[in-house]
């Protein structure tokens, strides 16, 4: 399959996958069990990748190296018509954040992003975008429950100050007034009042206030990652996401996200939420078209999309559920593209 050239009359596509590693190859328990188990995708991936994918000490963790690197080769060969061989030669941008060009032509035919977490890997792509300018992309997976025991108990060890604490041990990532919205608003009396019955504990309050530090976590970090730049950026402290809060989990993994006709929904019981105020540096944001929905009980994946030159089109598209792709059909196309 020989690399195809973009024309200025394809119509932009936006993908949005994820694989699921938290099943893959049960007999390597090992790390250094995988180059028997996982073989087959192993072989898919550069020398360099393979290395970093034995080098880690925990499974879960290679595997997740190894369906990144896959997933990301998988989007170049099936969105820009690069054969397999092209697909994995990666560069890096100023920010040396990974992109793809065209051997031929040095276009760069698909913008991604790719984020893993507690064994899922999820990428968001937009592919043949004719400008003018960017198209910039990001995305964030959180689990909530990964950490839970390690949470619960800071939180619960000293019950009177355990939350302030444990927002103030993050706050040099939050804005002031987001630290001050998790600590003294999470959960709102509303949100208490109306779901009394689920908040009767201090465990259940505990857990209602980290699904809300999570949210926050995957909002900046899908907006950041957008941007191009990381957590470490000068200007982090002046990005602010106001009012924000947790979409309902739906309940269980395999149950998509409810959401209304056209695609939103974003009332007090929401599994997807839409409608998110940004500032930046006090000035709302207006040109980023930001997702965050519920996966099963425990996980929510933030996507972010912007066109800044045109900022009406990105805006436009619709941010739906993520398709989750099965290993054998990304293997059995990577090995027909490898040509």
């Amino acid at each position: 399959m020989a690399a195809a050239t973009t024309s200025s009359n394809t119509k932009p596509v936006l993908v949005q996958w994820i694989l699921d590693t938290r099943t893959w190859w049960p007999e390597a328990t090992e790390t250094r069990l995988l180059e028997t188990h996982a073989s087959r995708t192993l072989a898919l991936l550069t020398e360099a990748e393979r290395t970093g994918v034995l080098r880690y000490y925990h499974v879960r963790d290679a595997k997740m190296a190894a369906a990144s690197a896959l997933l990301k080769h998988y989007a170049v060969a099936r969105l820009a018509g690069a054969t397999w061989p092209e697909a994995a030669v990666m560069t890096r941008d100023a920010r040396t954040k990974p992109v793809w060009r065209h051997p031929a032509t040095g276009a760069e035919p698909v913008a991604f992003n790719v984020s893993h977490q507690a064994g899922i890997v999820a990428l968001v792509a937009v592919a043949h975008w004719p400008g003018p300018g960017p198209v910039d992309v990001g995305v964030d997976v959180v689990c909530t429950s990964e950490r839970r025991d390690r949470d619960l108990q800071l939180l619960l060890r000293e019950p009177a100050h355990g939350w302030p604490h444990f927002v103030d041990m993050h706050a040099d990532v939050f804005a002031p007034g987001e630290a001050a919205y998790l600590k003294y608003q999470i959960p709102s009396p509303a949100a208490a009042a109306a779901a009394a019955a689920t908040l009767s504990t201090p465990e259940h309050v505990a857990d209602a206030r980290l699904r809300a530090f999570y949210a926050l976590w995957a909002l900046r970090e899908a907006y950041v990652k957008l941007t191009g730049d990381a957590l470490l950026a000068a200007w982090l402290r002046e990005l602010e996401f106001r009012a924000f809060r947790a979409p309902r989990p739906t309940p269980a993994w395999t149950v998509p996200a409810r959401e209304d006709g056209a695609g939103y929904s974003d009332s007090d019981d929401a599994q997807v939420i839409n409608s998110i105020d940004i500032r930046f540096r006090g000035k709302k944001v207006d040109d980023v078209n930001i997702n965050l929905r519920s996966m099963g009980p425990d996980f929510m994946i933030c996507t972010a999309v912007r066109t800044p030159e045109t900022k009406a089109t990105a805006l436009g598209w619709r941010l739906g559920p993520y398709e989750i792709l099965a290993l054998d059909e990304v293997l059995s196309f990577a090995e027909s593209a490898n040509t």
